[in-house]
């Protein structure tokens, strides 16, 4: 049985992951100059968070469990399928406001269940993914 700090920090820990994988594959499918700078910037804001999750995990002696192979393969099909004749940054734009939107909605609702159970400073990380989560809405938007 994990307790409340380990369970949150894995969902961040996959959540950056999954927004770091996601941005990586969408990155090879545009040679928009502004829009894959944007996308970069976002990698890197999932990055940091990955790590951070990772070394919070370690600190409190837990393994960062990646998310499952099969997951993965899924998201990338979709990726493809969703991306087969549509490349255009207006349409990753909406497909990555539709991907954080959801993420916006599970932070939130992860923050609720684990703020009195969770540490701090596991909270305040939440926090920040839900910010970041946020902020990649609103800048992909210019993208619409």
């Amino acid at each position: 049985m994990m307790d409340a700090n380990t369970e949150l920090l894995t969902y961040i820990h996959q959540n950056a992951e999954m927004g770091k994988d996601t941005i990586s594959h969408l990155m090879t499918l545009t040679n928009d100059i502004g829009f894959k700078t944007m996308l970069q910037s976002q990698f890197r804001e999932y990055n940091a968070i990955n790590n951070i999750s990772e070394k919070k995990l370690r600190a409190r002696q837990k393994e960062a469990r990646d998310i499952n192979p099969v997951t993965k393969a899924a998201s990338y099909l979709s990726i493809n399928l969703n991306t087969l004749t549509n490349k255009k940054p207006s349409h990753l734009s909406e497909m990555l406001i539709q991907g954080s939107t959801m993420g916006v909605i599970d932070i939130t609702k992860k923050i609720s269940e684990y703020q009195m159970t969770a540490d701090k400073d596991v909270i305040e990380l939440a926090g920040d993914l839900l910010r970041i989560e946020q902020r990649n809405i609103d800048e992909c938007k210019k993208y619409l």
